[in-house]
């Protein structure tokens, strides 16, 4: 049976890991053990941490705690997204008001230049490609909020902001009855696996101690649990994200929120002609259950969206397995956008998990009584934010003063707990049925105003 037959793969991580490799795992913890400074969870926020607190003072004993390998959450199977997009923005702009928003506006702006630059300094070679983010509308209720959106976001100082008609969308990149753009240049493409992989590399070379195959089962003040031992550090830092619902007493702080994708087959020349897509900006839309895309560097698009967005008492996935009807599901948007792919394969589908908290706001806290701090929270806008988060830990670890991150709107920020089961569960799927009904009337009665429906949803989920 020829692979076409088969069917895409599903799972194995993550299409990312089938193009890269699964790594060797590194030795868990091997008994207690003490640190200066101990990170629970090796995704990028755990990492970068673990790489500024070494490159701050190469002195300090920074021990990273993996229960799987590193990568094995969010950071190996996003959709490789490094941009300026930061969960929570708006509220902060009416919590500490709108300049304080537009410092942390302006630190995620320099935060995508950061992480280029450092991927150059260390040598990873992680397929980055700076064209850029690309929102597309193509329905006429699209269009207000993309017009909306645009305007808003130059309200933040992004003045090299663009927005283009259907005619200049079109020179960029040919997506079906797009009727316009707003294109950022603070965006790029990035293999995700690549970056983590090159990124643990680099921590270790600092000195930094990655036990892998090591759970963390409870974190208290100055102890990080695991079956193995334990780690004694003046600080324990939380970076966990989707997983963090998995550590005692956590159950409720951040919802694993599930999100899917495909991968296609490398595309002819001929294809790639039909869409046009030259500058490889990632790609988006204005849709309520909005999809993302990357044109990888090996030829592919890599689409994703939601699926099933939420598993029964926050339950993660099966090394990525994702549901048949998700797939499917993707693949029409994936037509929807370029009907000239109709015939292409789908080679690998997977999903992961995102940390959504109650109020929809990333943030950045540590406790200094207690040596207690955490980040995350990104709600799929991690990619960029958690390197901005992780200097920010360094700074909330080293400095006993104010820095001008420690400063920043989301630092401490506190949000109250989830709903109980079933709650939690009944809400979060009325609320993306809400949505996709929301996108099938703005698209069949071509209205130019938002539904009812996605309005009231965003207010009822607290985005807004």
């Amino acid at each position: 049976m020829d692979s076409s037959a088969r069917g895409p793969v599903n799972g194995g991580i993550s299409f990312w890991y089938a193009h890269d490799g699964l790594p060797d795992r590194r030795p868990p913890l091997s008994g207690d053990t003490d640190a200066d400074v101990a990170i629970v969870g090796g995704g990028y926020t755990g990492l970068w941490t673990a790489y500024y607190l070494k490159k701050a003072d190469p002195s300090l004993r920074v021990t990273v705690l993996e229960r799987s390998f590193c990568g094995y959450g969010a950071s190996g199977r996003n959709g490789g997204w490094l941009y300026n997009g930061i969960a929570g923005r708006d509220r902060y702009a009416k919590l500490h008001g709108h300049e304080a928003a537009v410092r942390l506006q302006r630190a995620m702006n320099a935060t995508v230049d950061e992480v280029i630059a450092v991927a150059a300094a260390e040598g990873i070679d992680a397929d980055l490609h700076r064209g850029g983010v690309l929102e597309v509308a193509r329905t006429p209720a699209q269009l207000a909020r993309l017009k909306a959106f645009h305007a808003h976001e130059l309200s933040y100082g992004e003045h090299d902001r663009e927005l283009y008609d259907a005619t200049k969308t079109a020179a960029r990149i040919r997506v079906a009855d797009a009727v316009g753009a707003s294109w950022t240049p603070h965006g790029a493409r990035v293999h995700p696996v690549k970056l983590v992989k090159g990124l643990a590399a680099a921590v270790e070379a600092l000195g930094v101690t990655i036990h892998e195959s090591t759970p963390v089962t409870e974190i208290r003040p100055r102890h990080a649990v695991t079956p193995y031992g334990t780690v004694r550090a003046p600080y324990v830092l939380r970076c966990t994200e989707g997983f963090t619902a998995d550590l005692k007493g956590q159950r409720r702080t951040w919802l694993p929120m599930n999100s899917s994708m495909i991968a296609t087959e490398p595309l002819t020349d001929d294809q790639w002609a039909a869409i046009g897509w030259e500058d490889r900006a990632t790609l988006g839309d204005m849709a309520h259950a909005y999809m993302y895309a990357q044109r990888t560097a090996d030829g592919r698009i890599a689409l994703g969206g939601r699926g099933v967005p939420y598993r029964f008492g926050s339950r993660t996935d099966n090394d990525g397995r994702t549901q048949p009807g998700t797939i499917e599901a993707l693949r029409r948007i994936l037509t929807a956008f370029f009907p000239a792919l109709a015939g292409v394969r789908v080679e690998h589908a997977w999903s992961g998990v995102l940390g959504v908290p109650r109020d929809w706001c990333a943030t950045v806290t540590l406790d200094r009584a207690t040596g207690l701090g955490w980040a995350g929270g990104y709600v799929g806008s991690g990619v960029a934010t958690t390197n901005l988060a992780a200097r920010t830990l360094r700074d909330l670890v080293l400095t006993g003063t104010p820095t001008d991150l420690t400063t920043l709107p989301w630092v401490n920020h506190k949000v109250r707990r989830w709903e109980p089961e079933p709650l939690r569960w009944l809400a979060v799927h009325t609320l993306y049925a809400t949505y996709r009904t929301a996108d099938h009337r703005e698209e069949s009665l071509r209205t130019t105003g938002t539904s009812h429906l996605a309005t009231a949803a965003n207010r009822i989920a607290g985005r807004h």
